[in-house]
C-alpha cells in the first residue's frame, strides 16, 4: 500500500463509487481527507465511520465554481495544508447522439466532467504552489475508444487526460505533479444513474454488474472502485514523484484488443465476416487434418 501519512487530501465524488473507495485507501494509508460530495447524508456518515480528525465532509457542487474554491481552501482551514487533489466526481452526462443532442446537454455534461476539473485544479494549485503537491484527475477509457459511452461523456474524458498533460508542464515549476486515471468497466451506481434510475436502484444495479461483468475481460473480473483507489493513492504518494503528465489506464485488460485477441473460444473477425462460428472453423481443421493424413 502506499504511503500517504502526514498528508491531506481533497477527493471529490467521495460518498459512493469509485470515491468512495478512495477515501477509505488514503485514510488506510495514512492520508486525512476532505470528502466532498452533493449526498449529505453518506458525506456525513463518513465523517461518523472515520472520525473528523481523519475525515471532514464538506457539500460541494463541482459545478458551483465557489462551492469547489471553498472546497480546496477548506482542506487548509481543517488540516492547515492541502497535499492532494483528486477530481473525480461525475456521472453518465447526456446519453444523446450527436443527432439528438441540444446544447443544454452539451453544456451540462462538459460543466461536470471537463470545466471542474480545469477549476478544481486551478484552485488546487493556489493552495499547493507554495510546498507542491499531486493532483489526479478520473477520465476513462471512452478517451481512448468509441462505444464505451456517449459522445458528450467521451470527448470531455479525452479532455480530461490531455488537460492532465498540459496542466501537468505549466505547474512543473511548483513542484506539482498532474496525472489521469482512465478506468474501464468499474461496477459502479453511474451506470444506472446514467439511466435514470434512483440512486437506491443504481447501486443495486453495480452490485449485480460485480457479480456479472467479469466475462467482459482478460481480468476475469469486474473492477472494483478499490482497484482504481490504489492507483490514485500510488501517484499521491512520494513514491511517485517522478511521474507527471501521465495516463494510467486501469481496465482490467479490455482495451488490449477485440475479443478473439484474449479468449480462444471468441471468434475472429475472418470468421465472423464467413459466418463461421469457432466449433465449426475447429470441425473444419480436423476434417482437413483428416484428408491430409
Amino acid at each position: 500500500m502506499a504511503d500517504l501519512s502526514g498528508k491531506v487530501a481533497v477527493i471529490t465524488g467521495a460518498a459512493s463509487g469509485i470515491g468512495l473507495a478512495g477515501v477509505e485507501t488514503f485514510v488506510e494509508a495514512g492520508a486525512k481527507v476532505i470528502a466532498a460530495d452533493i449526498q449529505d447524508e453518506k458525506g456525513r456518515a463518513l465523517e461518523t465511520r472515520f472520525g473528523v480528525d481523519k475525515v471532514r465532509y464538506i457539500h460541494c457542487d463541482v459545478m458551483d465554481l465557489a462551492d469547489l474554491d471553498a472546497l480546496m481552501e477548506g482542506a487548509v482551514s481543517h488540516f492547515g495544508k492541502l497535499d492532494i487533489v483528486w477530481n473525480n466526481a461525475g456521472s453518465g452526462g447526456t446519453p444523446a447522439t450527436i443527432e439528438e443532442l441540444d446544447e443544454e446537454g452539451y453544456d451540462k455534461t462538459m460543466d461536470l466532467l471537463l470545466k471542474q476539473v480545469f477549476f478544481g485544479t486551478k484552485y488546487a494549485v493556489e493552495r499547493m504552489k507554495e510546498s507542491g503537491g499531486s493532483i489526479i484527475n478520473t477520465s476513462s477509457i471512452s478517451a481512448l475508444e468509441a462505444g464505451w459511452a456517449p459522445i458528450t461523456y467521451s470527448v470531455a474524458k479525452i479532455g480530461v487526460a490531455h488537460f492532465s498533460r498540459i496542466a501537468a508542464a505549466q505547474v512543473a515549476k511548483h513542484k506539482i505533479r498532474v496525472n489521469a486515471i482512465l478506468p474501464g468497466f468499474i461496477a459502479t451506481s453511474i451506470f444506472g444513474a446514467s439511466l435514470g434510475m434512483s440512486r437506491e436502484v443504481a447501486d443495486q444495479m453495480a452490485e449485480m454488474l460485480a457479480q456479472q461483468g467479469g466475462s467482459m475481460q482478460p481480468a476475469g473480473r469486474t473492477g472494483k472502485g478499490r482497484d482504481i483507489a490504489e492507483m490514485a493513492a500510488f501517484l499521491a504518494s512520494d513514491a511517485a514523484e517522478f511521474i507527471t503528465g501521465s495516463q494510467f489506464t486501469v481496465d482490467g485488460g479490455i482495451t488490449v484488443g477485440p475479443r478473439h485477441s484474449w479468449d480462444e473460444t471468441a471468434g475472429g473477425p475472418v470468421l465472423e465476416a464467413l459466418g463461421i462460428t469457432p466449433e465449426q472453423a475447429e470441425q473444419m481443421a480436423e476434417a482437413m487434418k483428416a484428408q491430409q493424413g
